[in-house]
């Protein structure tokens, strides 16, 4: 998500989540931030999490079932190979067995969604009628592919799990910096870029050896090509959900403004600021994107990562109890108006700080994102920076995350996305293992898109219940009528207790891995494209 020196420019470590592989320079930049934080006293978690959100249910042998709802996921980056593939121009048998490895430590973490990196700089990893292959993915600069579908295989190895896939765009950016990639020399792009072949439509920012290019926000030929090079990947591929971070006009540089004056001068109203023609740019590419994904595949999300700070109460009475960067104001990105005006799904703010913070504290900025979502059926997820762990201060507290994902917890945060993959395998000082073990102890099964709730499919039909090796139970089902169901859900009673024991989807054998060893009742629901959850089966017992 951003440069490393915003710390210092804004008075709030912007942290680098999707970032550059500027891994180590981050570091170093946020040293000094730990120092001023402090730990706030009602971070002490409870003996137990309150318990999360749950889905109407039925009844199975007369107990009551309903299953936790909360969306667990990691994003996995492949801007400058942070989390995959590991180095460019890997053989196709290399990137698949490492894209499955990162499939199985989401499911190891009792996750049940993946945010994928499949356009991050006007490229693709799928091909594509209007990006040229990423260079991260095949090691080359001249668009050309790796010979197979990277995206459909992404695709169904993660439904093969019962994983959602978030497909993660970065809309706007058309390169990366020298020497990783390609600057902001337009020349150096491959030949089949679109931006070598409308260079009106390309912008470069900033000046110097970081500088990249960007597709024009304000120009609306460049922003309706943006949004049909993305709408290309939903109408191939089987996708969940659309993902954006909050890359849309650039972070600012000291004393570089963005160089859009043509642009603005042609197209914007009479009188009209450019602060307020570039929040309407913004907002038009998020509310067109909104409509058109909808109306092409309507039960595929739409969700953004934005900047943790919309604004600070002291510019206006709206905002939230920080003094940091304001995202409306600094980047063009009114995210309070996306979710009122309900053009999302799900919001996921970065909300990399930790708690006692004294200008970003993330006890503080988690209520106003809670309140904001109250009424609009935008579901809320919480950002949680998994690669803070290790830095000075309150970072060197193993429990850090665990507390922020227990304050989620009480406010009904409908679940989080840890950034990055590779900071959730790395586990360091065991956060991962402590907040896994705390929060994800069982399966849940991912919110269900507030528009898109309905009836889920018929209940299925259980014939029989049998030991199945290694202490598992295997259950033989058959769905009941209508459309064939997209995914299971697996109820254990036991002790007149209802719990979710497993989940799949219908091609995967419907088990049980880890049964007690008193009887056991077990029922199933069968859910649909959207998530809903139909009524249980008729109960089967061993």
């Amino acid at each position: 998500m951003g440069r490393t020196g915003l710390g210092t420019l804004w008075g709030v470590p912007r942290v680098p989540a999707r970032a550059l592989a500027l891994g180590l320079a981050l570091a170093a930049a946020l040293g000094g931030v730990g120092s001023g934080l402090l730990r706030a006293a009602t971070a002490e978690p409870p003996s137990a999490p309150p318990p999360v959100r749950t889905a109407a249910g039925g009844s199975c042998a007369g107990v009551p079932v309903a299953a936790p709802r909360q969306l667990r996921g990691m994003w996995l980056t492949t801007v400058n190979n942070i989390d995959f593939p590991s180095r460019p121009g890997l053989s196709e048998a290399r990137v698949k067995a490492e894209y499955r490895a990162w499939l199985d430590l989401a499911v190891a973490q009792r996750h049940n969604a993946v945010f994928v990196h499949v356009r991050p700089s006007g490229d693709a990893f799928w091909p594509s009628a209007y990006a040229p292959w990423s260079q991260w993915l095949t090691g080359r600069r001249d668009g050309r592919g790796p010979g197979w579908d990277p995206m459909a295989f992404m695709v169904a190895e993660a439904h093969a799990r019962n994983l959602q896939f978030h497909a993660w765009f970065n809309p706007y950016r058309g390169s990366q910096p020298a020497p990783a990639g390609t600057g902001a020399d337009l020349a150096k792009l491959p030949a089949t870029h679109p931006l070598r072949k409308h260079p009106d439509w390309a912008l470069a920012y900033p000046t110097g050896p970081t500088g990249r290019l960007y597709f024009d926000p304000g120009n609306p030929d460049a922003r309706r090509f943006v949004e049909d090079s993305m709408l290309e990947a939903v109408g191939k591929y089987d996708v969940d959900g659309v993902h954006f971070d909050d890359f849309f006009y650039p972070y600012p540089e000291r004393g570089q403004d963005f160089p859009d004056d043509a642009s603005y001068e042609r197209r914007a109203r009479p009188g009209q600021s450019r602060a307020d023609w570039r929040r309407e740019n913004v907002d038009t590419l998020v509310r067109e994107m909104s409509e058109r994904i909808r109306a092409l595949k309507p039960w595929v999300q739409f969700g953004i990562s934005p900047f943790g700070i919309w604004r600070n109460a002291a510019t206006d009475r709206a905002g939230s109890d920080t003094r940091g960067l304001q995202s409306y104001d600094e980047i063009y990105a009114d995210t309070r108006r996306w979710v009122r005006e309900r053009w999302l799904d799900y919001v996921v703010p970065q909300l990399y700080w930790a708690i006692g913070f004294d200008r970003a504290d993330y006890a503080k900025v988690l209520p106003w994102w809670a309140k904001l979502v109250e009424g609009t059926g935008v579901r809320l997820y919480i950002g949680i920076a998994d690669y803070r762990v290790g830095e000075k201060g309150p970072w060197r507290d193993p429990a850090q995350l665990d507390r922020q994902l227990t304050l989620a917890a009480r406010h009904r945060v409908d679940g989080s996305v840890h950034f990055s993959a590779k900071q959730v395998r790395a586990n360091r000082l065991g956060a991962v293992t402590r907040y896994r073990d705390h929060h994800f102890a069982a399966p849940a099964l991912p919110p269900v898109a507030s528009r898109l709730a309905a009836a889920g499919p018929a209940a299925p039909q259980l014939s029989a219940a049998r030991p199945a090796g290694s202490g598992a139970v295997r259950l033989d089902w058959r769905p009941g009528t209508g459309a064939s169901p997209a995914a299971w859900a697996l109820y254990r009673v036991t002790g007149g207790r209802a719990v979710l024991a497993a989940t799949g989807s219908p091609g995967v054998p419907v088990t049980d891995p880890a049964p007690p060893p008193a009887p056991v009742t077990y029922c199933l629901t069968a859910l649909d494209r959207a998530g809903n959850e139909g009524p249980p089966s008729n109960p089967a017992g061993i």
